[in-house]
């Protein structure tokens, strides 16, 4: 199912003040990454459920648990303009942006008019197109596949849910490490409760697709995968055990969000590996970019 972005040449060099940082144009397609290894496709999200969502801008659509309990997701927030909640997140975020599990772009979209240099990355099709038709810069990629940057992003962003990715929150913070640049900042969207729970889901549009009723778990759609949700305590626990600073807590719209300064601690030889092959190859630019 997936394409190809067509590649317009190379880039040029970065200027001198923007040596270090990552360039928000790399390997932009569903190709080898600028390491040149095939990225990791992950199925769930770029299941009919999720992609006819974004492609229509609305729900309904859920995430479901075995015993049938449902998670509504906001569709028509995440396909709406940045609200100020939104900004009260984006205002705080430093240098180059990452925005990991972007869907449909309103974020990266509001960066890049506030001038920071951002890029989406997200593991549905749909996701990116949308993004990338929004203007913003965007990758098919998992947070756990080889990226660009890696090591010098000054942001990253896990808003919307995010930091359920994968089920395993201590994982997904040492992935994040990784990405960081030095006393680089994590802003994450935690569950309004105070709640810690791994669990597996699956995407459900709440509907048999013939009559509108609700359909039982063993129609939907797509294979189960791993969530959390996590509410503020919780990622607080995680992120001292990771070695993670508080920066700040706040509240917007009845939405909670916690800021994290990068723990100080000697990366990963995975990520010094990639950094080090990043650093020998060419990027390109997606022709659907603005030069």
């Amino acid at each position: 199912m997936s394409t190809t972005v067509p590649s317009s040449g190379l880039a040029a060099p970065a200027p001198a003040d923007r040596v270090g940082t990552p360039d928000t144009h790399e390997a932009v397609g569903d190709g080898p990454d600028a390491a040149g290894t095939a990225p990791v496709r992950t199925a769930p999200w770029g299941a009919d459920p999720y992609a006819n969502a974004l492609r229509t801008g609305r729900g309904p659509l859920f995430l479901r648990r075995s015993d049938g309990w449902l998670l509504p997701l906001d569709v028509e927030r995440w396909c709406s303009d940045a609200g100020s909640a939104d900004l009260s997140a984006l205002h705080r975020c430093e240098g180059p942006v990452l925005d990991i599990g972007c869907g449909p772009g309103r974020l990266v979209a509001e960066l890049a008019s506030l001038g920071h240099r951002a890029l989406g990355i997200d593991v549905s099709e749909a996701a990116v197109a949308r993004t990338r038709g929004l203007g913003g810069a965007a990758l098919l990629r998992s947070v756990f596949d080889p990226l660009p940057g890696e090591g010098r992003w000054g942001t990253l962003l896990l808003l919307d849910g995010n930091i359920g990715i994968g089920g395993d929150p201590a994982a997904l913070l040492d992935r994040a490490a990784d990405l960081l640049g030095a006393d680089g900042l994590l802003i994450a969207e935690t569950a309004p409760v105070d709640v810690d729970e791994r669990v597996r889901v699956r995407l459900d549009d709440g509907r048999d697709g013939t009559d509108g009723r609700t359909a039982p778990a063993s129609v939907c759609d797509t294979e189960p995968f791993p969530w959390a949700r996590i509410g503020t305590p919780a990622l607080l626990r995680h992120a001292r055990a990771g070695g993670w600073r508080t920066a700040g807590q706040w509240g917007a719209e009845g939405r909670t969000f916690v800021s994290l300064r990068r723990p100080v601690r000697e990366r990963s030889a995975r990520t010094s590996s990639q950094n080090a092959e990043s650093a020998n190859s060419a990027p390109v630019i997606s022709s659907q970019l603005p030069k």
